[in-house]
């Protein structure tokens, strides 16, 4: 797993300064991945470093997928497991709590002491974060769902494999 986990909660850092709307795993998720895909698209290279797989739902983060659903199922891990040290560096930045509904559960995330760090993005990175966030702030996760569903190599990519 080679994903840049300290990029990725300072984007959640800057989603929760910037008040950004229903904000919760599946969000985020979609988030992740439409900056990741704008930034290669403009730029020629991902951001995050996590590899995207299409599901019926939405593009989703292999890794940050994988460890939402670990917390998200309380799942120990072995001490050995590289998902247990990238969730402790995750506590690092961010608080999570786990909202069960009835059908679903959720993971909302609440900004601790830590505070987003501009600096360990690059000029474009910020430009791309910026753009994506701005655009998407108010939506709804399934609204974003179906902007992911428009983007061509999304459609043209099979269920459960590798988008971007």
């Amino acid at each position: 797993m080679n994903i840049n986990i300290e990029k990725i909660t300072h984007t959640i850092l800057y989603m929760l300064d910037n008040k950004v709307a229903n904000l919760n795993d599946k969000k985020v998720a979609i988030i992740l991945f439409l900056i990741d895909y704008n930034h290669l698209e403009n730029c020629g290279e991902k951001i995050f470093n996590d590899v995207y797989i299409k599901t019926k739902r939405n593009p989703t983060p292999k890794t940050i997928g994988s460890i939402f659903d670990v917390i998200i199922n309380d799942i120990d891990l072995d001490e050995e497991d590289e998902r247990l040290y990238i969730i402790q560096e995750f506590l690092e930045y961010l608080d999570i709590e786990i909202f069960k509904k009835e059908k679903f559960t959720e993971l909302k995330f609440i900004k601790m002491e830590e505070s987003f760090d501009e600096n360990i993005f690059s000029k474009d990175e910020m430009k791309t974060i910026s753009k994506v966030i701005t655009k998407y702030k108010n939506e709804t996760p399934r609204r974003m769902a179906n902007v992911c569903f428009a983007i061509d190599k999304v459609r043209q990519t099979a269920n459960d494999e590798v988008i971007i």
